[in-house]
């Protein structure tokens, strides 16, 4: 029973028309098109800096020429055109036609050995920029030549003004001269990486030890289109480039964001190649002499600026992400279901008869214990029902006698607290008024949604947008929740029953699927994150419990005061790192400078994966206040 969405990496598609079957257009028009520096992209050297699987790949494999090529020249398909589109807004391509020429460069091959071969910095950065260069050329050639409309004799290289000497080391402007020199410059530089004993300094090929800086020559690439000449600009994608050594990495940017370099450059890497102040986003100067948006642009995939915007975008992506893979399940589709969010039911679940009467029997206990006076129940529970009358959230929708009573009883408890001081020592009931006037609200349905879920086992994680707010705007992760979810669908198909899954079945593969997802966290202090996520979750997991839910909708973070973080990322105390592989493998989303109380806060965010594993809410703002003393302990008690 194969599963498409379980091999979603980029990497493992080989065929072209599969990749375009399940790419969804929406990296794009997010990352690239609404970027304030988007018209400069082309321009600077650029970071595109994700967690694992927040589709890094994925962008860098959409700019090579030959898909571009395939989807301008085949626009008989929605996903085509709609392709196009995104295309356009980026300024990649226009009126149907390609504007640039790119090519992917994976670098988790033999680019890092080079760093250590005996050699002195300077000349092992010189060996590899070089290599980059030729195989940059050959692939913009084999891009270029994909196509049976095009020869190498087709192609015509436009050098940059002033780039005499450089042309001379690089062939020339003559596409096959072109394409001899890079071939000579990888053999003899390839052959110094992978030899068994590194040859001599003296004993290095002329052809490796010749300049050799193409990116500097280069200005754009002349091609015939629809038999017209059409100049497009280089782009080469260095892939993963976080699996450099950190000094070759640094060496390689420097060179890279010289200004005499004129070919577009993207560089895709993780968030631990970062330091720790960037992974915090702390800081904007991060390499000295140079500076953001002056000498480069970063792209951050996880940006906390705008979050709640990023969430409506990533709900949007994911869906249509969900709907590509899911025309692939065969079992799915030979019975007529082309939709993922059709078989997801959203009909607020209701507890048994039975459970309903525990419940009822509880509120009346909490009603004896406070001494609240049956009118004052009374006018909580009008507040109650005129919530849910108006209520336009799908979860509030119809009559659910369980998600009443339990707004009910939080109010009741947030009563006998407000009005506690304000009452005789002995009176029998209580009917003033609070100072501060009840209210329902959403933040109070979804207290009681989480009180029912831990007292009486009622659904609380379902339905698509929760399955996209537990992926924390990571493409990877929501394909693995959203493939543990059309698993049983498949099942259900075979065995001949309705594939459509209920609130109860979605939370029990969700929940599942997260505990299987920590605890096969394997990243560097994983076993600390694994131990400092739980800790906090328990705090967080008791305060929501809390029968009057003074956090509204719970909470699913601490706060660190943002001076004490700032001083913290300073030092070089095992906890950072701690803390910096936590965000960058998305244990952990850190937004920092979070104002409330007349304080700033860094808020330490639990991951979607561990809420759902400890039954937290996904609703973000809740927090509790802590420092980095008791970080500091809750760490130690790990």
């Amino acid at each position: 029973m194969s599963n498409p969405f379980f091999r979603r990496a980029t990497e493992y598609i080989r065929n072209d028309s599969q990749f375009l079957a399940v790419v969804s257009p929406e990296p794009l028009t997010t990352f690239i098109a609404k970027h304030p520096s988007k018209d400069v992209l082309l321009d600077m050297p650029v970071r595109i800096i994700g967690n694992p699987g927040s589709g890094k790949t994925m962008l860098a494999s959409m700019v090579e020429f030959r898909l571009i090529e395939k989807i301008l020249r085949d626009q008989s398909t929605d996903g085509n055109r709609a392709l196009v589109a995104a295309l356009t807004q980026c300024s990649l391509c226009e009126a149907l036609q390609p504007r640039v020429a790119g090519v992917r460069l994976p670098m988790e091959t033999e680019y890092r050995d080079f760093w250590e071969l005996p050699y002195d910095p300077a000349v092992k950065t010189k060996l590899v920029i070089s290599l980059i260069q030729a195989r940059a050329m050959l692939g913009l050639i084999r891009n270029l030549t994909a196509s049976r409309h095009r020869t190498l004799d087709g192609l015509r290289f436009v050098a940059r003004e002033g780039a005499e000497a450089q042309l001379e080391q690089i062939g020339g402007t003559n596409s096959r001269m072109i394409l001899e020199r890079a071939k000579e410059v990888e053999r003899a530089i390839y052959a110094i990486g992978a030899s068994l004993i590194p040859p001599d300094l003296s004993d290095i090929p002329q052809s490796a030890r010749d300049p050799y800086q193409p990116f500097e020559a280069i200005r754009a690439i002349e091609i015939d289109w629809n038999g017209e000449p059409l100049e497009l600009r280089p782009l080469v994608a260095l892939d993963d480039v976080h699996t450099l050594h950190p000094d070759q990495f640094s060496a390689l940017f420097r060179a890279l964001a010289r200004r005499e370099v004129v070919i577009a450059r993207w560089m895709m890497m993780r968030m631990d190649a970062l330091s720790p102040s960037e992974v915090f986003q702390s800081v904007e100067d991060d390499l000295p002499g140079l500076k953001i948006e002056r000498d480069y642009i970063d792209i951050v995939m996880q940006d906390k600026s705008d979050r709640s915007s990023d969430r409506r975008s990533f709900r949007k992506m994911a869906a249509d992400m969900a709907d590509r893979y899911f025309r692939l399940v065969d079992e799915l589709q030979i019975r007529g279901y082309v939709k993922f969010r059709e078989l997801l039911s959203t009909e607020p679940p209701t507890l048994p008869n039975g459970k309903i009467e525990e419940l009822r029997r509880a509120l009346d206990r909490d009603q004896r214990n406070a001494g609240i006076a049956p009118t004052r129940r009374a006018a909580i529970e009008r507040l109650v029902a005129s919530y849910l009358k108006g209520a336009t959230a799908p979860r509030s929708r119809g009559s659910q006698e369980d998600l009443r009573l339990g707004m009910t009883r939080v109010l009741m408890h947030r009563y006998a607290v407000r009005v506690a001081r304000e009452t005789p020592l002995f009176a029998d009931v209580v009917d003033s008024e609070p100072r501060l006037p009840l209210k329902a609200d959403a933040g109070v349905a979804e207290a009681a949604r989480i009180h029912l879920h831990e007292q009486y086992g009622r659904p609380f994680h379902y339905g698509l947008d929760d399955v996209c707010d537990a992926s924390d705007e990571n493409a990877e992760l929501f394909l693995h929740f959203a493939g543990a979810l059309v698993e049983r669908m498949q099942t259900r198909a075979l065995l001949g029953h309705d594939p459509a899954l209920t609130p109860a079945q979605q939370q029990s593969a969700l929940q599942q699927k997260a505990e299987e997802m920590i605890e096969a966290w394997s990243f560097p202090y994983s076993q600390r994150v694994r131990a400092l996520t739980a800790n906090i979750a328990a705090e967080c997991h008791a305060a929501s419990q809390q029968p009057n839910a003074h956090l509204g909708a719970g909470a699913n973070a601490i706060g660190i005061p943002e001076s004490e973080m700032q001083r913290l990322l300073k030092t070089g105390e095992e906890i950072v790192l701690v803390l910096k592989f936590a965000v960058a493998y998305g244990a952990i989303v850190a937004q920092r400078n979070y104002g409330q109380g007349s304080k700033n806060w860094c808020l330490l965010e639990l991951s979607g994966p561990v809420c759902l594993r400890h039954g937290l809410t996904l609703k973000r703002g809740g927090f509790l206040e802590r420092d980095v003393a008791r970080l500091r302990r809750a760490l130690e008690a790990g």
